[in-house]
């Protein structure tokens, strides 16, 4: 049963009885919905700015796991660079100094990519920082390790050429040990046996029996093969990579200009033409036009003990033989 209100009218000073409205009602519930309204508009702007979505979590979580990955892959990357920084440091100071190759210089290796906008289509995002400087890592990391593999490419070509070019450089004696007569004469001024006055001699001079065999020190091609007043019959052979060889005082020239001739091949006899002393082969070696010390290329013709016995013995002589 609804409570009958009364409410106290100041005029006439007596209690009235409350009618019932509808439309006191309406504005009533109007009222009290809009406060609601209000109020949940207030909650749920709250909730939207300040309390993530069920979908802003997962994002957030995929975030955070990608950063964790690009930070693995940075460490990588990080070891990856350590390695092939040794592997430089041994292509140029190890290999290619075997094979007299350069170096391969500092800003050849470590150049980076040109372009400033190479990178402009990763600007703009919350991790853009992280992603650009690790898509340049890749592309240093990228380009040193093509320059390096060109780098093996050369080496390996060079080390197939390497057996070529030992193979021509002058490395035995243009006669056998067992066919020597007497010390040989070395390098380095000497005393000329025929005008009698110190010169610089060339070569060294190997005496031997006239008709004893000599022989090409190195593969090359026979480049000349004539007499001459100085040396009389000689020949001189060009084994490439910048060496000459020359045998001098030649009984009977065997070799022939243009012949291809490997090492230890007959090339022609002992003999005492031209301006000569004695029966013997005057022997030079030449490298890029300039003489030098025989006796340094008989490592392939002496054991240690006997090439410091020939190094002696050559600097001990004071007279050549021609």
């Amino acid at each position: 049963m609804s409570k009958i209100k009364y409410r106290f009218n100041t005029h006439s000073l007596t209690y009235e009885k409350v009618g019932f409205s509808w439309k006191k009602i309406v504005l009533k519930v109007l009222s009290s919905l809009g406060i609601g309204i209000v109020f949940a508009a207030i909650i749920v702007v709250f909730a939207y700015r300040y309390l993530p979505s069920t979908k802003e979590k997962m994002q957030k979580r995929e975030i955070e796991w990608m950063t964790y990955q690009y930070d693995i892959l940075n460490k990588k990357l990080s070891q990856v660079q350590t390695v092939l920084g040794d592997i430089q440091k041994r292509d140029d100071n190890i290999y290619r100094m075997v094979f007299e190759a350069d170096p391969i210089p500092d800003d050849i290796r470590k150049a980076g990519f040109g372009g400033v906008d190479r990178y402009k289509e990763l600007e703009g995002y919350e991790n853009s920082k992280i992603i650009s400087a690790t898509m340049q890592r890749l592309d240093q990391v990228s380009k040193q390790m093509y320059i390096q593999s060109k780098s093996f490419d050369e080496v390996v070509k060079m080390a197939k050429n390497k057996e070529q070019m030992l193979a021509c450089i002058p490395a035995i004696q243009p006669i056998s040990n067992k066919d020597l007569k007497h010390e040989p004469s070395g390098y380095g001024m000497r005393m000329h046996p025929i005008y009698k006055y110190s010169k610089f001699h060339a070569g060294m001079d190997f005496t031997a029996n006239p008709g004893t065999k000599i022989y090409a020190t190195g593969d090359g091609v026979v480049e000349l093969a004539e007499y001459g007043s100085g040396y009389g019959n000689h020949v001189i052979i060009n084994h490439g990579y910048g060496y000459k060889t020359l045998y001098g005082h030649m009984e009977t020239i065997i070799a022939r200009v243009g012949q291809k001739v490997k090492r230890g091949e007959l090339i022609g006899l002992v003999g005492n033409t031209g301006l000569s002393a004695g029966p013997h082969v005057h022997y030079e070696v030449h490298k890029n036009g300039d003489p030098v010390n025989p006796v340094n290329f008989y490592y392939n013709d002496l054991s240690p003990a006997e090439y410091k016995q020939m190094i002696e013995i050559s600097s001990r002589a004071s007279q050549s033989f021609d």
